[in-house]
């Protein structure tokens, strides 16, 4: 995974959240608090999610073959994809299912002094989780705010670590609420409201995973940012203008660039040539990510330019 930063932050997570799964359903046999179940299940889910993601890195570092001539630098998105769909499931509808069950057919929790000091536990490794997933992200987030930064990430495992920590923490603050009140109010319905409150979080969450990832797989551009930097750097001494460009990410590190370039009129064929490789020393330059290069020389034509009116 070349961001080292998504490795590490995958990694952290992946520690914290076997951990807290296994102390959670230890505390859901000794309480029977369906809330601890959810967030055990759901800690279960993430652990899982963790290996797919560490999985997807590996696998799109397979070099490429004459089937797939791009590489598999998309794998990383497919497993991201998966995460989401499991976190969709496995969490969310479990956690809804098993809350309107208890909320149906509530029963007092046994020693919920066991389940409030586990949460507590269980939302102080999340916290270290999280923090480690924070500081990762700030190296790519730059000045973009969290939810720009999430939804314009080509890196997926960051955005998928940051989203399921957060849900994480407000989950077992839920649980905390839900196993409190039905302790002070003896009323152990509100331990399945408290389900069915994780429940909610974690689909939406995984909706948005599911949006942004299917986003991913379908072929984003480089950023705008990325994508006024490469045109500028494509033209210089013999490149007049860009007629068109075209940038798809083949995976988070790998940018794809097809671009129509109006030569200086009257140039010679070899240097048309020289010019074209220039262009792409320069791109590659400013965008070191674009590693995949296709320049189409073409004719200045003054009756293409936009201002003209006539598309090229």
């Amino acid at each position: 995974m070349s961001a080292s930063g998504g490795s590490r932050a995958v990694l952290a997570a992946l520690a914290a959240n076997v951990g807290i799964a296994v102390i959670k359903f230890v505390a859901f046999l000794l309480t029977g608090a369906s809330s601890m179940l959810a967030e055990a299940v759901h800690s279960l889910a993430d652990s899982g999610n963790q290996g797919l993601l560490l999985v997807g890195g590996r696998r799109s570092r397979r070099s490429a073959t004459p089937e797939h001539p791009f590489g598999f630098g998309r794998d990383r998105y497919v497993y991201g994809f998966l995460v989401a769909l499991v976190l969709f499931t496995v969490g969310g509808l479990f956690a809804l299912y098993e809350g309107i069950e208890k909320i149906r057919h509530p029963h007092s929790l046994d020693s919920p002094a066991i389940a409030i000091g586990v949460l507590v536990a269980a939302l102080a490794l999340e916290s270290w989780s999280f923090r480690t997933a924070i500081g990762e992200a700030r190296h790519l987030k730059g000045d973009a705010g969290w939810v720009q930064f999430i939804r314009r990430a080509k890196v997926p495992e960051l955005p998928v670590v940051l989203l399921e920590d957060f849900a994480a923490l407000i989950g077992l603050t839920l649980a905390l609420l839900g196993v409190g009140l039905s302790t002070l109010l003896h009323q152990p319905v509100w331990d399945g409201i408290g389900t069915v409150c994780i429940g909610l979080l974690l689909v939406a969450v995984a909706v948005v995973l599911i949006v942004e990832t299917k986003s991913l797989l379908l072929g984003e551009a480089a950023s705008p940012a990325a994508v006024a930097r490469i045109e500028q750097a494509l033209i210089g001494p013999g490149v007049d203008r860009v007629i068109h460009q075209r940038t798809l990410h083949l995976g988070p590190d790998e940018v794809l660039l097809a671009a129509k370039l109006a030569m200086t009129p009257k140039s010679t064929l070899a240097e048309i040539a020289e010019a074209i490789d220039a262009a792409e020393a320069r791109v590659r330059a400013v965008e070191p990510t674009t590693r995949v290069i296709y320049l189409e020389p073409d004719i200045d034509r003054a009756a293409d330019r936009p201002e003209n009116g006539v598309a090229s």
